[in-house]
């Protein structure tokens, strides 16, 4: 996510996985065994040594809604970046696609092991940079601002409410430095605490990725909603074991699905639909 604190981190890959299969396909779309996703683009077009033969293992963090179908590796079957990592492998000719939940404190710190590709709505930064391997960029974000239906927040009073931020994410320097609350931002463990104190009360609105929080708001039965967002420029990236020789071939099969419109199927499948409505047409704040 628009995630960036690096600190300290102990935490390290949950265990838990799940390996679905896949099918071959040709370079027109057809059904695959890869959950619900639809694969495109040649089989074979790139190889990779993956560190499980025939599996390309993917670790990400949980739950993730529009991102991962489902909330735990038991139960994912689709998603947009699901659906990326089935297009690589099916790509790279292999067989089937591992998932593995990990903290995401630890993914942007480089400290999980034994995966090929990680991939959590993670902004591409240069701190970052200095301790993980990122992929080409595959999605542009903003952060947006989720708060209780009916809420008078606005671009303009902001400043006096009282806000909630996620550990390691961008937004925890974006609203310290942009947005500048008068009661510092509260920062909460993960995403999901964040989300239930603003359904709560305790907290007036959660920042965070645009994409992130539409999924959050559509999951809320109309309880909470997306006002506004912020342009920051952000892109995600995924990660790479640091040194990995799989990185080139696998940038060159995601610059192709840049290319060749699968990544924009992706999001018109995944993101859209699941996040009901899309991130482009969220009303943009002014830069504080």
């Amino acid at each position: 996510m628009a995630r960036y604190r690096l600190g300290t981190i102990a935490a390290a890959a949950a265990a838990a996985s799940l390996t679905l299969s896949a099918c071959g396909g040709a370079a027109t779309p057809k059904a695959s065994d890869f959950g619900s996703c639809t694969v495109y683009g040649e089989k074979g077009s790139i190889s990779i040594n993956p560190v499980t033969p025939d599996t390309l293992t993917v670790q990400t963090n949980l739950p993730s809604p529009g991102w991962w179908k489902g909330t735990s590796p038991e139960t994912i079957d689709g998603g947009y970046e699901y659906c990326l990592a089935a297009n690589i492998a099916h790509r790279a000719g292999l067989s089937s696609v591992k998932v593995m939940n990990a903290s995401f404190d630890a993914l942007v710190a480089g400290q999980t092991k034994d995966y090929d590709i990680a991939m959590a709505q993670v902004s591409i930064t240069p701190a970052r940079e200095e301790v993980v391997q990122f992929s080409k960029p595959y999605f542009d974000s903003n952060v947006a601002v989720l708060v209780k239906k009916g809420s008078d927040l606005t671009a303009a009073n902001i400043s006096s409410m009282k806000l909630g931020v996620a550990l390691g994410t961008t937004s925890v320097d974006f609203v310290k430095d942009k947005t500048q609350p008068s009661t510092p931002a509260r920062v909460f463990q993960d995403t999901d605490t964040m989300v239930t104190a603003v359904a709560s009360g305790q907290i007036d609105a959660a920042v965070q990725d645009t994409a992130i929080m539409l999924g959050f708001a559509k999951g809320s039965s109309g309880a909470l909603e997306v006002v506004g967002q912020y342009k920051t420029g952000e892109q995600y990236g995924a990660i790479y074991p640091k040194g990995s020789a799989n990185a080139a071939p696998m940038d060159k099969a995601i610059a192709a699905m840049s290319a060749d419109g699968t990544l924009e199927k992706l999001s018109a499948s995944w993101l859209g639909p699941t996040l009901g409505g899309d991130p482009a047409k969220v009303p943009v704040f002014a830069a504080p």
